[in-house]
């Protein structure tokens, strides 16, 4: 038989199902993008008067008087004198890409112009980018908490109904679920400061924000996360034990898992390798969600512990009616939701195999 040559392999290789599928799920990545910078945009224009007006007045409470020529300049630079759907295409375009001769790139040294920030009185992609890197870290290590704590308690509840184990598991669920989170902070928080003198507020001490995060102070810097990791992780590792838990009892009883004991296949076999393949799922298919409500829906908690992370900066945008902060941080996160909800299609892709990747009869 004549051997393949390579562009004959990777032309196969993308005529198959699943290839297929996940290119078109990348491709749906850019019209669902853009989709949602309309909606923000929209979200941005909604407050009364305008970017400069309320800069102007913001200048006016402390003092400072404007200047006519530079407000109009202000309002030209920001595509206020342009119909709205100018000013969207101008919006969208700045934050691609800014010419080196702008005022932006002149004051900022950056193509990319998301706007002014009223509240922190510097651009907005410095506010944004100051929290952007320790967001998802914070939030990468609480999923992988989730997972890893409410998956293996899950099959652990499902394989053995009515123990002991599963009772306490509902127990631990129930609560976590019906805590709120701020105060189950406020509670651990006053138990750590019992027992250890100290109640960990914030996710960097003194000493960190001084010298930052080094080796010799990295175990400070751990223990100033259990907190963090356990009051936001465990309302959705509840909310995980409980799905898992359920689809498992369901695949459990299934015929085709009757069928394979009856044949001999060993029990350990039938529940990793079929049932909780199938009970995943659901699961994975929230990876976007999950992905959302960790990454901004912590807000009062992250006000609680003071952690240093884009809940607390959200809320002060809107707040101060900061509204291309609040659209910045709102396009940020709907971007990593996007990102997370491709993800869980292609690991969905991957797990299930009754998944059809194209129309017609197979």
């Amino acid at each position: 038989m004549a051997k393949r040559s390579f562009g004959d392999s990777l032309k196969a290789f993308f005529q198959k199902d699943l290839v297929q599928y996940i290119i078109k799920r990348v491709l749906m990545f850019i019209p669902t993008i853009l989709l949602i910078s309309i909606l923000v945009f929209f979200v941005i224009q909604l407050p009364p008067g305008d970017y400069v007006s309320a800069h102007i007045a913001a200048l006016a409470t402390e003092g400072e008087l404007v200047d006519a020529d530079y407000a109009a300049s202000m309002r030209a630079d920001y595509g206020l004198d342009l119909p709205v759907w100018q000013q969207y295409l101008k919006w969208v375009k700045d934050i691609i890409w800014t010419p080196t001769d702008s005022a932006y790139y002149r004051l900022y040294h950056s193509h990319h112009n998301w706007k002014y920030s009223f509240a922190y009185g510097r651009d907005v992609w410095s506010v944004v980018n100051d929290r952007l890197g320790l967001t998802i870290g914070v939030t990468a290590i609480i999923m992988l908490f989730q997972y890893l704590v409410s998956i293996p308690i899950a099959v652990y509840a499902s394989t053995h109904q009515y123990s002991v184990g599963d009772y306490i598991s509902a127990i631990i669920g129930f609560l976590g679920t019906a805590i709120p989170n701020f105060i189950l902070a406020i509670v651990l928080m006053y138990l750590s400061y019992k027992w250890t003198g100290n109640a960990n507020v914030g996710l960097f001490s003194q000493e960190m924000l001084q010298n930052g995060v080094h080796l010799y102070n990295f175990g400070d810097f751990l223990k100033r996360m259990i907190i963090p990791i356990i009051v936001i992780g465990t309302s959705g590792t509840c909310g995980i034990i409980r799905s898992v838990r359920a689809q498992m009892l369901d695949e459990v009883a299934q015929q085709y898992t009757l069928t394979a004991r009856a044949k001999g296949v060993p029990e350990g076999k039938i529940i990793m390798k079929y049932c909780f393949r199938a009970a995943i799922n659901p699961t994975v298919s929230g990876l976007g969600g999950v992905l959302s409500s960790l990454f901004s829906g912590s807000t009062v908690t992250a006000l609680v512990l003071n952690m240093q992370i884009q809940g607390p900066v959200l809320y002060k945008a809107l707040q101060s009616q900061d509204m291309y902060l609040a659209g910045a941080i709102v396009m940020i996160q709907a971007v990593l939701v996007v990102i997370g909800v491709l993800l869980s299609d292609i690991a969905l892709a991957f797990l299930d195999p009754r998944i059809r990747y194209s129309g017609g009869n197979r």
